[in-house]
């Protein structure tokens, strides 16, 4: 895999940090990773889109190399807080977003923070209404398993790594995240156990979807277990003038699993909209 570290910075909050790699020139796309994951999940699109943009792809707070989750952010309108942040000290006054899960999730509030920042808006295997309740309670009931055993049991991987894979994922995929996922412990436990309470427990963002009024591309992996296709065409029926693009084969890190088919699909849309 290509070495990134060349383009790692690290952004100084009050009470944590966040850790990003900036890359190319252009028009700029802020990247956000799913749940569990970091920046080097879009591994397959940097170098792709840096061709064309400034890309900037930020490990969510408790992620990656980025710090804690501190107290203070304890919805998913404080991560846009300080994602804005993060491109304040940057200097970048409009920019792209760019959020697969969690990441669509900040993704929008950021929108709704800031709409005449936000050019264009990507949001692939997520969703922004609530948590559907039966999924919360599965989802909590783990974390108390995870906070409980100070790390993520062996059955619990088996248990986690089909969720974020189509019917048929390529084994290196699946054993690189099972290692990864059996890695956390400590801090880094409490952390994922913080941010997994904040993203199950969303607001329904839903309830502003009127105010989406930016060019809104919707992706799905078809075979996504975490996040369903009809919760994309939810959004995009909400969401006047979105577009909504199937990823063939495809489970919930679609980015990974069909890179190719992602890299056309963000290419055609971002150069639609962004000159």
């Amino acid at each position: 895999m290509t070495s990134f570290d060349a383009f790692r910075h690290s952004f100084q909050l009050p009470d944590t940090h966040l850790s990003y790699l900036d890359m190319g020139q252009g028009p700029v796309l802020l990247l956000g990773h799913s749940y569990l994951w970091d920046s080097l999940m879009w591994r397959e699109q940097l170098e792709v889109l840096a061709r064309h943009y400034r890309v900037i792809a930020v490990d969510l707070h408790g992620h990656g190399e980025s710090g804690s989750v501190p107290p203070r952010v304890n919805s998913l309108r404080v991560v846009a807080d300080d994602m804005l942040a993060l491109m304040d000290s940057l200097e970048i006054s409009e920019f792209s977003v760019v959020g697969l899960s969690v990441g669509g999730m900040w993704g929008a509030e950021l929108v709704l923070k800031a709409p005449a920042r936000v050019q264009t808006l990507v949001m692939m295997d997520s969703f922004i209404g609530f948590e559907p309740e039966v999924t919360r309670a599965k989802y909590y009931g783990m974390l108390d398993v995870i906070k409980a055993a100070g790390s993520i049991p062996a059955p619990m991987i088996d248990a986690i790594v089909p969720l974020f894979f189509s019917n048929s994922p390529e084994e290196r995929l699946t054993s690189a995240f099972a290692a990864k996922l059996a890695t956390l412990a400590g801090e880094r436990i409490a952390d994922i156990e913080r941010m997994g309470r904040l993203v199950f427990g969303r607001r329904d963002t839903m309830d502003d979807v009127e105010q989406l009024t930016l060019p809104v591309l919707v992706m799905v992996g078809v075979e996504d277990k975490a996040r369903s296709v009809l919760e994309s065409y939810l959004m995009h029926d909400a969401i006047d003038g979105s577009k909504l693009v199937h990823i063939p084969a495809a489970g919930h890190i679609s980015c990974l699993e069909q890179s190719a088919f992602v890299n056309d699909a963000l290419l055609a849309f971002l150069s639609e909209h962004l000159r």
